[in-house]
């Protein structure tokens, strides 16, 4: 299973692909994908919004889903997913995106 994400080109903000092609700021909004030809879909989604300026970096990654929660497998992923890692009180971890 993958989702698509990237970072927002006006703020830089890490974002993931959702449904109808909005770019959302929680994991757990995104939509994973599952098969080729779905991610390869996905990913030219993602791609034509970096065309457009939406966004910048596009990649797809792996994910799990975890008792209905969208969970990256790689650290540098879940680090991304949830911010800083120098204070919980900062960062996406203090909006609680886990829920």
């Amino acid at each position: 299973m993958k989702v698509i994400t990237a970072n927002r080109l006006l703020n830089g903000d890490v974002v993931w692909l959702a449904e109808n092609g909005a770019w959302v700021e929680r994991i757990t909004l995104a939509k994973v994908y599952d098969g080729k030809e779905a991610v390869a879909a996905a990913l030219a989604e993602g791609l034509e919004a970096e065309k457009n300026q939406q966004v910048v970096g596009v990649y797809e990654m792996d994910v799990t889903v975890e008792d209905g929660v969208i969970v990256p497998v790689r650290l540098r992923e879940k680090i991304r997913a949830t911010g800083p890692t120098t204070h919980p009180e900062l960062g996406k971890q203090a909006q609680a995106v886990s829920a």
